[in-house]
């Protein structure tokens, strides 16, 4: 049975490379079931790797290609095809109305519009949109229309870190499309979702409908910024504030870690339910459940705390639940569950490409 699995399953990659750690899954499918073969995470706050420039947060291509090839030798991953993540940072979305027209006038009317919801020349990026909801006026219709751009640099970037690596690339996709393919529970998949994804830089806060992408806002409040307003509010080194952070969270047993923490975690709380208020009074729909992602997810007392100040229902992600693996595996991947939902989400697209 194993050679049979071998013999006819695929397999692919799905890599997410942030801007203080990589982090890869390699999935095989066999029919409908999907097989988690291995995962790794990489590291590089202590390191004195970088994969972005500090300027402009841009792909080092060069570097980002030796880091991958030895993580992929060290662990022994001989797979080579690959799909990746593309960092929040590095994309332009808006969402917009257009006015009743017919489907067939849609595309041109989008393209019309996005020269002036784009902020670079239409030359200079590659860009997407699709209908998110639509409302009929017999005989027309009025669509709202979710667009997305990627500067050509950045795609170039990508392109160029896969050739050097010696990898096929199956696609490229952004962080909050993996994290909805990956990280939506089943009771929330037919529903209203917030989806919040703490990352070490920024914050998303998305609306989530029957699995479409609403709408989708970025922060400065992150898990780097935690660690930030540790150290400077107890005076105490950045490692020292991030090991309090991990160590204590919100636990009121130590208030001073958890005073500090929680000014910004009610930041988070304060703009995650204006996102939802102003979705219900738009939309006249209600936000039925919010799901936290990202490595801050974790942060011991967050969910309790967000439950309490929202009062909505909160799920931690759990990309690997719908993944076979080893039952020993089961406590640590829950752990780094919320941390993996991205890659696991690019490589189930992959699978699907």
């Amino acid at each position: 049975m194993n050679f049979l699995l071998k013999l006819f399953s695929k397999k692919c990659l799905g890599i997410d490379i942030g801007a203080f750690s990589i982090k890869i899954v390699e999935l095989s499918a066999f029919g409908k079931k999907i097989i988690l073969e291995n995962y790794l995470q990489f590291n590089l706050k202590n390191s004195e790797l970088r994969v972005f420039n500090k300027e402009n947060l841009s792909l080092l291509s060069e570097q980002t290609a030796d880091v991958l090839n030895a993580l992929l030798k060290k662990c022994g991953i001989k797979e080579k095809k690959a799909a990746l993540s593309l960092p929040d940072f590095s994309i332009f979305s808006t969402s917009f109305l257009l006015p009743p027209m017919t489907r067939e006038e849609v595309p041109q009317t989008v393209e019309f519009k996005a020269r002036h919801y784009i902020p670079l020349p239409l030359s200079e990026v590659v860009f997407d949109w699709q209908i998110i909801e639509k409302r009929e006026m017999p005989p027309e219709v009025e669509f709202k229309i979710l667009l997305m751009a990627i500067p050509n640099k950045v795609l170039w970037n990508y392109q160029k870190m896969i050739n050097l690596a010696v990898l096929e690339l199956k696609g490229l996709e952004a962080e909050v499309f993996a994290l909805i393919r990956s990280s939506i529970p089943e009771n929330l998949a037919e529903k209203i979702a917030c989806l919040i994804d703490i990352g070490w830089q920024s914050t998303t806060i998305n609306i989530i409908e029957k699995k479409i992408l609403k709408e989708s806002h970025s922060y400065d409040i992150s898990s780097n910024s935690f660690t930030e307003k540790l150290s400077s509010g107890l005076k105490i080194n950045l490692q020292e504030a991030e090991r309090l952070k991990l160590e204590y969270g919100l636990d009121l047993q130590n208030k001073e870690v958890s005073k500090v923490l929680l000014a910004e975690i009610n930041s988070l709380a304060l703009e995650t339910e204006r996102v939802c208020q102003n979705f219900s009074q738009n939309e006249n729909k209600e936000v039925d459940g919010i799901i936290l992602a990202g490595g801050s997810a974790n942060l011991f007392g967050l969910k309790e705390y967000l439950g309490a100040k929202l009062k909505k229902p909160i799920y931690i992600t759990d990309p690997f639940s719908k993944i076979s693996f080893s039952s020993l595996l089961q406590s640590r991947l829950k752990e780094l569950g919320p941390s993996f939902g991205v890659a696991v989400g690019v490589a189930l697209m992959g699978l699907e490409n």
